[in-house]
């Protein structure tokens, strides 16, 4: 029996009309269980409509009330968890741990975002100049949008609107086809917290959705994650049409493994960055570049078993280091990838393709996958792979290793593992990538500071939440004010200075 799921617009489920809809699969048995619809371009109108309408007085409400609404959307989060993450697990395929973590990481920007009395202040200078006082003030945009991907359906919104919202906007959330249930409930849940109608909006649909945020000219701002191709089409429409874009894309993170490193703690580290939530994750550790024979042929060795051994299970199975796909095509393109390093020269120490999972085997699993001796030509080192694949790219040198992923085309996140503090000191400085870990395998900063990576994957110069958060979702008005107090007549026509 499958379900048929909704929009959510101006407070209240609504029900698709465009006749167009995807399925909704549950990854752990390959069944349909629900049906999404696809939304149309008036459908998506209204969605943005009903933001606009809201706009006003939401905007109008003060800063206290605003983060009153996100003190009590965070308490639902938190009474609310369990549904949350069963409801992720059975669309998404992450297991019901790594769903609670999807969901605890959102609810950080959401504890940020309280927050926003103190972070929306401008700033204040008396005399300015004589008789003068200036004063800034940042006020909200108006309509904003969110594209968001399937592999965080819970954190990635409430990056997005979390932030948005409390500084007095209003939204449009058009998530993942592929596991849009949590997003309609996120939605629900922020009603019941107070937020009036209209304030958050859920429209589900595909490019026709898309192309409809990106111009229709009330849509102020457009946020996106997703992969690097369709981050740059984002990017440059949105941009075309008017309105600020942050669009962040796909990632290929590495990390250095310094031969003064504890290789057993890099091991456990590499094991969950890299195949936690199945790799779809665009902080996932993908490649593993050791630094010197030694380094390498150790790392290799206590690798090996530790792929071999990675338990595959239902996303409700408790001991599953982790779960199916979010579809067979993703499990295939996988699949596919691990085909081409084959092809290419690579040399594959640990096979998961035709994996099944017995009494489920129409469900979207696949096994851990390791290469050895990758090399910067082959494809599986150029593009991103998003499954559970783990490269080991060899480095004679730490400036060879460094370079690697500074040359990159993409800059999302690295990791260096040493004991040495002057070569970790050097590497974070000169590294050409957004987000660096030292001793740390998945460096996702914390809510309040903010998300982003450099080169193919991001576009946009504004990062996600914390104060870039702000800062996007805000616009900076200056004012100048002097009051009379026996000033002299007469015109200047000189641009005032401070000389």
């Amino acid at each position: 029996m499958t379900t048929d799921l909704h929009h959510f617009i101006n407070g209240a489920k609504i029900v698709g009309t465009s006749g167009r809809t995807l399925g909704v699969f549950n990854p752990n048995t390959g069944e349909v269980t629900a049906k999404t619809p696809l939304a149309s371009a008036d459908e998506v109108r209204a969605g943005i409509a009903s933001a606009a309408g809201a706009f006003p007085g939401w905007a109008a409400t003060n800063p206290q009330r605003r983060a009153r609404v996100m003190f009590e959307f965070k308490r639902l989060l938190e009474d609310n968890m369990d549904e949350l993450a069963e409801m992720l697990s059975s669309e998404h395929g992450k297991v019901i741990a790594d769903s609670k973590g999807d969901i605890q990481r959102g609810l950080e920007v959401i504890e940020f975002a309280c927050g926003i009395p103190h972070l929306q202040k401008g700033e204040f200078t008396e005399g300015a100049g004589p008789d003068i006082d200036m004063y800034s003030m940042r006020q909200p945009l108006g309509v904003c949008a969110g594209i968001t991907p399937f592999n965080f359906p819970a954190m990635i919104p409430m990056w997005m609107f979390g932030v948005a919202i409390a500084c007095g906007n209003t939204f449009v959330c058009k998530p993942s086809e592929k596991d849009p249930s949590v997003p309609l409930r996120l939605a629900e849940l922020f009603m019941e917290a107070g937020a009036p109608a209209g304030v958050l909006n859920v429209v589900n649909g595909d490019k026709e959705a898309v192309d409809t945020l990106l111009t229709d000219p009330q849509v102020e701002a457009i946020s996106f994650v997703g992969s690097s191709m369709i981050a740059e089409y984002i990017y440059a429409t949105g941009a075309a049409h008017g309105k600020r874009v942050q669009a962040m894309g796909g990632a290929k993170n590495h990390a250095i493994i310094m031969p003064d490193a504890d290789l057993d703690r890099v091991v456990d580290d590499l094991i969950g960055a890299g195949y936690g939530s199945a790799g779809e994750r665009c902080m996932a550790l993908s490649v593993a570049v050791p630094v010197g024979k030694e380094t390498g042929d150790r790392l290799i060795e206590k690798l090996i078993p530790r792929v071999e051994s990675l338990k595959v299970g239902l996303s409700t199975d408790v001991d599953a280091d982790y779960g199916p796909m979010v579809t067979a095509e993703q499990r295939d393109k996988v699949a596919g990838w691990i085909d081409r390093g084959v092809e290419q020269g690579a040399d594959l120490l640990v096979d998961g393709r035709g994996f099944e999972l017995q009494g489920y085997e129409d469900g979207f699993f696949i096994g851990g996958s390791l290469f050895d001796n990758v090399t910067p030509d082959m494809d599986i080192w150029k593009e991103e792979i998003f499954g559970p694949v783990l490269s080991v790219v060899r480095a004679e040198t730490f400036e060879e290793a460094a370079e690697l992923p500074s040359a990159h085309q993409y800059g999302n996140g690295v990791a260096i593992f040493t004991r040495d503090g002057d070569a970790a000191r050097s590497f974070a400085s000169k590294v050409n990538v957004g987000m660096v870990g030292i001793n740390v395998p998945i460096p996702v900063p914390l809510a309040y500071h903010s998300f982003g990576g450099w080169k193919r994957s991001a576009f946009g110069d504004t990062n996600q939440h914390g104060t870039e958060g702000v800062k996007f979702y805000t616009k900076v008005k200056t004012v100048t004010s002097r009051w009379p107090t026996g000033l002299k007549e007469g015109s200047s026509f000189v641009i005032p200075t401070m000389k």
